[in-house]
């Protein structure tokens, strides 16, 4: 079926972007059991209760990966090399970047991510901050592969990737990325990468369940989002958070939980739910050193560098490319 054929005209299917949007969702909401994929929580909206998360008290991955690169700064800005180009995948906001910025000298910072408007706006403050630095933002999806600017290519490449990010892809589908990535930044690529760190269920639990809501809200914007963009009808109220760890996994499940017996249609497509059911909206995998460093190796890089907090529970790596 031609989902796109079907579109009501206030779904507003204008660009390539929103056409991947609709034909992923359909075909999320259509498998069992269902599910969405996190990239979609990120437009301006979700972008910003993202950042809110970050400055909540149970998150601890935002301080914690700031602290490191704030007391280890100068041992990265080492290993850098001069006059590069600073590539950051999934750029968001600019507080981790900023602090980098601070320790290393780069010629040009590229900032990658799906979300257009934030991404032009973040980019225009730090222009005001660092008006020496040459910023070159590139909308498009970083898990897939795309062209950096003609200004950096013969710039050598770092690649920065904080926020454990690389968590919320299945395992082969972080192997893909970095090798991906490490195509994208060339032969002789460093990569910058924080990794969350397997810990106390305890703290895993309250990291993603915050007593404000500001995580709920997060997740459930996703359907406001295909509301809005895809002429969804969503009742928001109808759907509950939930985020659990999932032992076996390594991971944190996130899950958007059917309170009744329902059905929403979007661009002529209906899903039925029943009580309880859930669409699973985002996986956070944890590593322990060990197996990033495999993953890694098997990606292509090798480890050159690790740095952890003194409660080791988050962990920043240098990787360089492996021959």
């Amino acid at each position: 079926m031609n989902i796109l054929a079907s579109a009501p005209a206030k779904a507003g299917l204008r660009d390539e972007q929103t056409t991947a949007f609709a034909r992923d969702t359909i075909e999320d909401l259509s498998q069992h059991p269902k599910r969405l994929s996190p990239k979609y929580f990120y437009d301006a909206t979700g972008s910003e209760l993202f950042e809110a998360i970050t400055r909540l008290p149970e998150y601890y991955p935002t301080r914690t990966e700031l602290s490191i690169l704030h007391e280890r700064g100068n041992e990265i800005s080492a290993i850098m090399p001069a006059h590069a180009a600073l590539v950051e995948f999934g750029a968001g906001a600019t507080t981790k970047v900023r602090l980098l910025l601070e320790h290393c000298t780069v010629a040009n910072y590229v900032p990658v991510d799906i979300s257009g408007d934030f991404l032009q706006s973040q980019a225009n403050g730090l222009r005001q901050d660092f008006p020496s630095l040459d910023i070159h933002p590139v909308a498009a999806d970083f898990s897939s592969p795309f062209v950096l600017p003609d200004a950096v290519a013969s710039r050598p490449k770092v690649g920065f990737f904080p926020g454990s990010t690389i968590g919320n892809f299945e395992p082969h589908e972080a192997n893909h990325f970095l090798k991906s990535a490490r195509k994208i930044l060339g032969q002789d690529a460093l990569m910058i990468i924080g990794i969350d760190l397997e810990k106390d269920e305890h703290i895993l639990h309250n990291a993603y369940n915050d007593t404000a809501g500001v995580t709920a809200r997060f997740n459930l914007n996703v359907l406001a989002r295909i509301n809005r963009e895809l002429g969804g009808n969503f009742d928001l109220s109808a759907f509950a958070h939930r985020a659990i760890y999932n032992r076996d996994q390594h991971r944190i499940e996130m899950h958007l939980i059917s309170g009744k017996s329902q059905t929403v249609r979007l661009l002529g497509t209906s899903f039925s739910f029943r009580p309880h059911e859930s669409i699973h909206t985002e996986n956070s995998y944890k590593y322990s050193l060990k197996r990033f460093a495999g993953l890694a190796r098997g990606a292509g890089w090798r480890i050159r560098e690790t740095w952890t907090d003194d409660a080791k529970l988050f962990s920043v790596h240098a990787l360089e490319a492996a021959e």
